[in-house]
């Protein structure tokens, strides 16, 4: 039997936190790589090549000037053609093909109560983090595994100690967790036998990238 930590959040931050208007949107054009990282009122989070900046209507950043910006999305100017980005999208290419996930760079702004919420892929299937640095490996509700189809029942089973007590799991592995254009593999993964808002962006991932914040912005830079 095997006892691991995942969280001490109590459920109603995980409620919160899925209010946030955190995600991400990415656009590639040459050699220009936009992404929408974040939405702040009446400004965007803009990530262009990988320099991070909040920017307003009619602003320009990099060479791409912000059109307009709602809670859900922002549609941007690059080199004379717009595109909408929307928050929780998959990073799109023009004139090339698709990402493949070969980025290293992760922005991502805090929402309500200071968590960090975002979009993603486990295996190619779209969910939703909540960035928690104090869990000890990706973790999931056996809802959400068996929505997006993952095989955990093979797994070794344990013991997991949260906020509410001590919960079964199945240990596991993921083939791959994606958020934006940044992707790594075989990922150590726990799927707790207990109601989840949110799949929790554990130190299995985390651990594989240098952390850096700044007031709220958190950039994750891969390991090489």
């Amino acid at each position: 039997m095997v006892t691991t930590h995942i969280t001490r959040r109590k459920a109603s931050s995980l409620v919160l936190a899925a209010l946030a208007t955190q995600g991400a949107g990415a656009f590639a054009q040459k050699n220009t790589s936009v992404a929408l990282s974040g939405v702040m009122g009446s400004k965007a989070l803009l990530v262009v090549n990988g320099t991070p900046k909040t920017v307003a209507v009619g602003d320009v950043h990099g060479g791409v000037k912000l059109v307009s910006v709602s809670a859900q999305d922002a549609v941007v100017d690059v080199e004379g053609k717009r595109v909408q980005l929307n928050l929780g999208g998959t990073h799109v290419n023009l004139g090339g093909n698709s990402s493949e996930g070969s980025g290293s760079r992760i922005v991502l702004t805090a929402g309500t109560g200071g968590h960090f919420v975002t979009r993603g892929s486990i295996n190619g299937k779209s969910v939703q983090f909540l960035v928690d640095t104090g869990a000890t490996s990706v973790a999931m509700s056996q809802a959400e595994a068996e929505r997006i189809g993952l095989k955990y029942k093979s797994g070794q089973m344990g013991v997991s100690s949260t906020a509410n007590g001590e919960v079964m799991m199945y240990i596991t592995k993921l083939d791959s967790v994606r958020i934006n254009d940044v992707q790594v593999f075989n990922v150590d993964a726990t799927v707790l036998l207990a109601p989840m808002d949110m799949v929790l962006l554990g130190n299995s991932f985390l651990t594989r990238f240098q952390m850096k914040r700044e007031n709220n912005v958190l950039t994750l830079d891969k390991k090489s």
